[in-house]
């Protein structure tokens, strides 16, 4: 396809248009990408208060069963988020991305509630615990169907041109997401007491993003709608056609989906192994989380640039090669010198090189889907990537250290990068195909 097939569009008056949609505010671009950043703040902030929420609703009898439990219950959210791609991507591309995009952040809404406002063990006792695996459940849920209807709003009313600086947004909002998380982590633990703390203190972060969600609510229901014409198949139908028509990039989607959640993944280790491993500390870990964040929201808008001026694959598979020949001597040099700027060094090298291949690529794959599958589609890969890979990584990279030693995460990252890459290979590039054909 060339530039006279692209959906043309224009920017004017603070607002931008895709062909034939009605104009969006430019304050959307929040709205659409709210779930994204409310997602990685959670769990930022609840693996940063996992002791406090183990010992809160699943009194085991010992810390560590507790802090077992409390991560587990964390996990079981990433089950559910398939199901979720699948029932509200299909929603979005029957019913529209607004209607789909409410749906998630009322559901978002309900978990992240739960978990604030579920009294203790103490208080309520089984019916705790109970409360909080159902929340998961439903925010895995929606945050299966999250990623979709966003990436595919976003994609489908940009400016000719600039899909790819307003589609890197989605990633970009994670490193906002994660600094916000981690600062506002250390800011309630250095304001309370210790007793304060474990009996309510850890709540009031979650608080804070229950306090954003009517926002980001009352922006969507604003939006227009950028699926012109709703379809007039059942989600069944509509899944079922993903499956047959997009076999091949759905497979491929995924297998890019590898690489770029399991180095997100060991970006956000960075921070345990800084304490476990490399005995350094908490507070010099939790500065290596802020920098983090701040390299990904950087370098995805930097990537979103780039890939519009030089197109998708290029800012996908040399950053991607970059980090495969880089990681392995960052983590040598760093577990031998267990040095601090070291640790901020790795860490920000990490998160920068993946934002900028998984900007690419929330970018490259609703493009190459069409509009009538598309937020099916981008919500399966995503949804299905983000459990095979986001769900076991950390449990993964926990074991290799134990039997292999400190540099093991990076050869994890290595073997997964290849596979990845070779996706990436294979996958057209999008630059200037019509989006709303």
């Amino acid at each position: 396809m060339n530039n006279n097939n692209v959906a043309t569009a224009t920017m004017a008056g603070g607002a931008f248009t895709g062909a034939g949609t009605t104009p969006v505010p430019v304050k959307a671009v929040a709205a659409a990408v709210a779930g994204n950043a409310l997602e990685f703040y959670d769990f930022i902030v609840y693996s940063f208060f996992a002791v406090y929420i183990g010992k809160t609703f699943f009194p085991l009898g010992s810390e560590t069963a507790s802090l077992l439990a409390s991560v587990a219950v964390f996990g079981v959210g990433f089950f559910t988020r398939p199901l979720g791609g699948v029932l509200i991507g299909a929603f979005a591309d029957k019913a529209g991305r607004r209607a789909a995009m409410i749906l998630t952040v009322s559901l978002i809404t309900v978990g992240t509630l739960g978990l604030a406002a579920t009294p203790s063990y103490a208080s309520i006792g089984i019916a705790a615990p109970i409360i909080v695996l159902v929340c998961r459940l439903l925010q895995g849920l929606a945050l299966g169907g999250e990623v979709g209807p966003a990436s595919s709003m976003l994609i489908e009313a940009a400016p000719n041109g600039k899909r790819g600086i307003y589609a890197s947004w989605q990633f970009a909002s994670q490193g906002i997401a994660v600094v916000v998380g981690g600062l506002m982590g250390v800011l309630v633990s250095w304001s309370l007491s210790p007793e304060d703390l474990a009996a309510w203190g850890w709540r009031v972060p979650f608080l804070l993003s229950l306090a954003l969600i009517p926002i980001a609510l009352y922006i969507r229901r604003s939006l227009p709608e950028t699926l012109e014409k709703p379809s007039d198949k059942s989600g069944t139908e509509i899944v079922t056609s993903v499956v047959r028509q997009q076999a091949r990039y759905l497979t491929l989607g995924i297998l890019v989906m590898l690489g770029t959640t399991v180095s997100t993944q060991v970006g956000n280790y960075m921070t345990t192994y800084a304490i476990q491993t490399l005995k350094l500390s908490p507070t010099l870990a939790q500065a290596a989380t802020v920098l983090g964040g701040t390299a990904t929201f950087v370098f995805a808008l930097i990537s979103g640039y780039l890939a519009d001026k030089y197109g998708r694959k290029h800012v996908m598979i040399w950053p991607r090669v970059l980090l495969l020949l880089a990681i392995v001597p960052l983590f040598t040099w760093l577990s031998d010198s267990k040095d601090a700027s070291v640790l901020l060094l790795v860490t920000a090298t990490i998160t920068a090189l993946t934002s900028m291949t998984g900007a690419a690529s929330l970018i490259a794959i609703p493009e190459m889907m069409p509009i009538a599958l598309r937020a099916t589609a981008v919500s399966l890969i995503y949804a299905v990537g983000a459990t095979l890979f986001g769900g076991t990584t950390q449990f993964i990279i926990t074991w290799l250290i134990g039997v292999f030693g400190a540099v093991a995460p990076a050869w994890y990252v290595v073997g997964t990068s290849i596979i990845s890459l070779v996706a990436m290979a294979m996958l057209p590039e999008t630059r200037h195909y019509d989006v709303r054909r």
